[in-house]
């Protein structure tokens, strides 16, 4: 791999929900404690080296922090810092991902997330005691209470 920018992040352990494995790699690589907010983007990828063998699917999430000291891991990282979206978004030094969700994020502070988050509803299932997560733009009021 090129030791350029990314956004911190890993495997989802199995039975773990996507903003459960975001909120968890992101504290165990820099010490930030976080909260799910979105799905921003979604790559899907066939035949990548490190899969496994399988077809690849990397979610970005929006996360909020509550916390903000960096204490990284180095195992896994040469370093971690806070960046201005503008700079990330236009460095040479970030893989091409880093830069795109930067530009999504920027475009969200300044628009509104609402343009671009990918928002989660908790519904029961039809199994007895079985929840479901539905991921989607969020619906205008008039459409959530159609009933």
């Amino acid at each position: 791999t090129v030791n350029g920018w990314k956004f911190p992040g890993g495997l989802s352990n199995p039975g773990e929900d996507i903003g459960d494995t975001a909120v968890r790699e992101v504290f165990e690589e820099t010490g930030i404690k976080s909260e799910f907010k979105s799905i921003l983007s979604i790559r899907q990828q066939h035949k990548h080296p490190g899969a496994f063998g399988k077809s690849d699917m990397y979610i970005i999430c929006r996360l909020q922090p509550s916390s903000f000291t960096i204490n990284f891991c180095q195992q896994e990282c040469l370093r971690c810092e806070w960046m201005d979206l503008d700079e990330l978004a236009r460095t040479k030094h970030a893989t091409p991902i880093t830069s795109n969700v930067a530009k999504l994020l920027l475009y969200g502070y300044r628009e509104g997330f609402d343009k671009i988050d990918i928002t989660m509803r908790e519904f029961p299932a039809v199994y007895t005691g079985l929840f479901y997560k539905l991921y989607h733009r969020e619906l205008p009021e008039s459409y959530r209470n159609i009933t």
